[in-house]
């Protein structure tokens, strides 16, 4: 069962159950992969001129790599949400938000803990050198949807740093 099979399933348990937070999120979230499939779809059809419907129905498909980043980009709005809701004294939307975070966070892969980025980083760091960027590029590959970017970038600069 892929990731959207997965969503769709749960969306119709979270009605079932009357899970209002779960219901929003799951409908929220499947809109957004619905746009993104418009999306890939339009471009491939601007790119191949006279591509069959069932092929261009099937190539707009969503991976579940690309599901996945969709729905750090949904974590990472909530985040920012929490942060000014913070500043606003917002508490009652702040539990909103970490609550859709939550429930989002159970589609993501298990992610990596601190000491094994550390690992994967010291690696790359051996093979290309201290360069910032060419280890970020490298890591990024490698932990692509199992760890967050700016966790990432943060433990690369203090290896970097010590060196």
């Amino acid at each position: 069962m892929n990731l959207k099979e997965k969503l769709d399933q749960d969306l119709k348990a979270a009605m079932k159950d009357k899970k209002e937070r779960e219901v929003s999120v799951l409908r929220l979230l499947k809109h957004s992969i619905s746009h993104k499939e418009k999306e890939k779809r339009y471009k491939i059809f601007t790119q191949k001129k006279g591509i069959e419907e069932e092929e261009l129905e099937k190539e707009s498909q969503l991976s579940d790599e690309e599901i996945v980043e969709l729905i750090f980009s949904e974590i990472k709005k909530r985040e920012e949400a929490i942060l000014e809701f913070e500043k606003g004294r917002r508490e009652d939307l702040v539990q909103k938000e970490r609550e859709e975070i939550e429930v989002l966070k159970r589609y993501l892969p298990k992610q990596l803990t601190r000491e094994e980025i550390e690992s994967i980083a010291k690696e790359i760091i051996q093979k290309v050198g201290p360069n910032f960027g060419m280890v970020m590029k490298e890591i990024m590959q490698k932990v692509k949807g199992r760890a967050e970017g700016s966790l990432v970038a943060q433990i690369v600069k203090e290896l970097i740093s010590q060196q």
